[in-house]
């Protein structure tokens, strides 16, 4: 059923002494051409009404008077069904009304597809706003800081304090008291003085850096643990540390060592020599926290030995390892001597070889060997002894020979130099020259240690 909206303009009845309304509605029905005709001579009034239907305007008339409502009935019904009369005399109020907020048509009503967006949009204005509302505030305090009153301790202040560079901790350079066993004296000087003089005594100048480097650690360790455990084993006097001597470390003062090869042009030697004890400077070797037994030997025979193997005692870090390097750079890596059967007897105490080993020719035999391809034990007369032992005793470069006999002469060769025991040194040149830095060197040549400071260590032991 379609619903009509009728909009009714109802002229005023005039009253005694008012005209110009009855003219007025003439006026309106002449212009309009579909207005009805006059009955008589007399002019009606009619009353002019729009009639909204289906959307569309339409213009009727009626007469005013008591008529009106009936012809006003009969008019509407004939276009709708059930006409719905809308009489608005405030229409002019509210369209007045209406231009002062701004909208002519359906003021304060949104369509329902505006609804969403809106609703989405006022959720979004609101996550953006709550974040900025609570992060303002701590914002201003970073920009505006107040200093803290004088005499104010910072402890107390709400905001922490700035943090304070971390300052290095220095420590006193220990002395080192050393016994010159040729003159007789005891000599004392800083740490780092008697390190550059063992280096310059037992490793070649021509060394790569980073072997001379591992040297000095290694030489700077072996002192060290002596200092920190107040060992002065093996020295005449109390009033020393060290010797100078292989019984401990060979030392050569180091104005000597200056003086000595600035004259044989190694001027450049000894600034490398200087340089690989500055750049070492304070470092030892340490394991749980002590320093290490640091022992070195010239040359091995293609691998270190276990402690164990030579001096009887497991050292965890003093196991043995490959050395590769030494037999393609050591001059001395082999070396054979001439001994007679005789003399050799008589270094070992022994009296004379028997009859049974005579006619058989096996009057030396090795029964065991070393993880570093060593003697371990070997029997001479029928007597057994330790490889270490026939190698004091004979005076061979390594525990690590074999022999031929011709007659009463006996050819002996040995393979590497030194006990085997710790850092080879000509193994460490040999890494050096393949790019390795000296903490490798040791890394290597010494089994989980790790590294401390030589003074710091030295200054807690004083304290306690």
């Amino acid at each position: 059923m379609k619903e009509a909206r009728v909009q009714v303009k109802v002229p005023l009845v005039p009253r005694p002494g008012i005209q110009g309304l009855e003219e007025s509605s003439i006026q309106d029905t002449e212009k309009d051409k579909s207005a009805p005709a006059k009955k008589g001579n007399k002019p009606l009034q009619m009353a002019k009404v729009q009639m909204i239907t289906g959307g569309k305007p339409e213009t009727i008339y009626a007469r005013p008077g008591q008529h009106f409502a009936e012809e006003l009935k009969q008019e509407a019904t004939a276009h709708v069904n059930i006409p719905i009369i809308e009489l608005d005399p405030f229409r002019k109020v509210k369209r007045r009304r209406m231009r002062a907020f701004g909208r002519r048509h359906r003021w304060g009503h949104i369509p329902w597809r505006w609804q969403p967006a809106a609703a989405v949009s006022a959720l979004l204005v609101l996550a953006i706003s709550i974040p900025v509302i609570l992060v303002w505030p701590r914002a201003a305090e970073q920009v505006k800081s107040t200093p803290s009153p004088a005499g104010v301790s910072t402890s107390t202040s709400t905001k922490s304090p700035s943090p304070v560079p971390a300052v290095p901790v220095t420590y006193p350079e220990p002395n080192v008291r050393v016994y010159l066993a040729a003159k007789g004296i005891t000599i004392q000087l800083p740490l780092e003085t008697y390190v550059t003089g063992v280096v310059a005594a037992e490793m070649p100048a021509e060394f790569r850096l980073e072997a001379l480097k591992a040297q000095a650690i290694a030489a700077r360790t072996f002192i060290v643990r002596r200092l920190a455990a107040n060992d002065t084993s093996g020295v005449p006097s109390d009033a020393a540390d060290v010797t100078d001597t292989i019984r401990h470390q060979v030392f050569i003062p180091p104005d000597q060592v200056k003086s000595d090869w600035t004259r044989l042009g190694k001027a450049k030697e000894w600034e490398k020599l200087q340089q690989a004890v500055r750049e070492s400077r304070d470092a030892v070797m340490t394991y749980q926290g002590r320093a290490i037994t640091a022992s070195f030997f010239s040359t091995s025979n293609g691998y270190t030995e276990n402690a164990e193997d030579v001096w009887g005692n497991v050292v965890p870090y003093l196991k043995s390892v490959d050395s590769p390097w030494d037999k393609q750079l050591a001059p001395g890596f082999r070396e054979t001597i001439t001994m007679k059967r005789s003399d050799i007897l008589q270094k070992m105490n022994l009296d004379a070889i028997p009859v049974t080993a005579e006619k058989s020719g096996s009057w030396m035999k090795v029964l065991s060997t070393t993880k570093g391809n060593r003697i371990k034990e070997i029997q001479i007369a029928g007597e057994t002894f330790s490889g270490p032992e026939v190698r004091k005793r004979l005076g061979l470069r390594s525990s690590q020979f074999s022999w031929k006999t011709e007659g009463d002469a006996v050819q002996i060769t040995t393979y590497g130099y030194g006990h085997g025991v710790g850092m080879s040194q000509w193994g460490a040149n040999g890494m050096a020259q393949e790019g390795h830095t000296a903490t490798e060197i040791l890394k290597h040549y010494y089994t989980g240690i790790s590294f401390g400071q030589a003074s710091k260590m030295l200054a807690s032991k004083q304290e306690r």
